[in-house]
């Protein structure tokens, strides 16, 4: 943990050296190629940050918030575009708004804030969750997959908002939503699209969507551009995925992950196309019915692609042992301070 924590300190050194050269000086280059030359070098460092580490935890995030997410903005801002297009008034918002999973919230009356107290509760089935995989020998495979699908949500969930909390408390300004309840999302865009980790849609749409879709419109009609567009991001984001469970795992990607992107891309794009013909208008699905189909198709197909992966290589032993023994140490430090 010691080692951890002083390569945790040299990244975020690195890193915000790096973020603040992209400031000062490849703001000032004119947006195109020249200004993404001036800051290939920074994201290339960002590349390696995850192999710094090597706990889940540490590693996970930091190809997360860097490699992903910094890289994505960084070549968005060679262009003047994405969430660092205007530039932020400061150096700190800059490194902040580049180097975290946030952006400021632009009309704040229109987000509806999920209740404190439901917050509370997802910490508290995190807690009990976390003890549940000593008696995991005795649960059937469909009851680890609802633990496994719970545990990505519910740490994702509780990192992210001590994110936005603390990001908060420095730079004083309202951000946006990182989810919305994605176990209420009736269909599979309504899952990706506006409800599941939301800061990836809103770099992928700019990044990769949008140029893919433009360019296939000089080919094809504005139905066909729309499910290449659609396949080439969750392609492009299975190939990320692949990337950040590299860092993790540190074995070499077997494409189940990929797989599992392109086939919910697939599904995506066909349920856009299903819900513009004129007779599916005249069916109507509950929103209960259509929540379940919705959560049992991700959580079916997480089974079958997603998780296998991560459970050969560990992940779904080291990830409670690392949040176990990290709540440990903060017992024994908070007791000790107290005596």
């Amino acid at each position: 943990m010691e080692e951890e924590l002083k390569n945790f300190i040299k990244v975020w050194f690195y890193a915000i050296i790096s973020v603040a050269y992209c400031y000062y000086v490849s703001s000032r280059i004119k947006p195109g190629v020249l200004r993404l030359l001036s800051v290939l070098p920074v994201i290339a460092l960002f590349l390696f940050i995850p192999l710094f580490f090597s706990s889940v935890h540490f590693s996970g995030a930091s190809a997360f918030f860097f490699t992903w997410l910094a890289n994505f903005k960084l070549i968005l801002f060679s262009f003047d575009k994405g969430p660092l297009y205007p530039l932020p008034q400061n150096l700190p918002r800059f490194i902040f708004f580049t180097c975290f999973p946030i952006k400021p919230q632009q009309n704040p009356k229109s987000q509806n804030q999920i209740p404190k107290w439901v917050f509370a509760i997802k910490v508290l089935i995190f807690g009990v969750l976390l003890h549940t995989y000593d008696y995991k020998q005795h649960l059937s495979f469909t009851t680890l997959l609802v633990i496994y699908s719970l545990h990505i949500y519910l740490e994702l969930e509780i990192l992210l908002m001590l994110v936005k909390v603390w990001v908060f408390m420095f730079l004083g300004c309202d951000l946006e939503p990182q989810s919305n309840e994605p176990y209420l999302a009736t269909s599979l865009q309504d899952f990706w699209g506006r409800r599941w980790n939301l800061m990836v849609p809103a770099i992928l749409r700019p990044a990769v969507y949008n140029p893919v879709q433009r360019l296939a419109e000089w080919k094809m009609s504005s139905d066909h551009a729309r499910f290449l567009a659609v396949l080439a991001t969750f392609l492009v984001s299975g190939a990320v995925h692949e990337l950040i469970f590299y860092y993790i795992n540190r074995e070499m990607p077997t494409g189940e992950i990929t797989w599992f992107f392109v086939l919910h891309g697939v599904c995506t794009a066909a349920e856009v196309v299903v819900k513009k013909r004129t007779f599916v208008g005249r069916w109507k699905v509950s929103p209960m019915v259509s929540r379940l189909l919705t959560v049992g198709f991700v959580v079916l197909t997480s089974g079958w692609l997603f998780f296998p992966p991560l459970i050969r290589g560990g992940m779904f032993v080291r990830l409670p042992n690392e949040a176990l023994l990290f709540i440990d140490s903060v017992k024994h430090k908070f007791f000790t301070f107290g005596s």
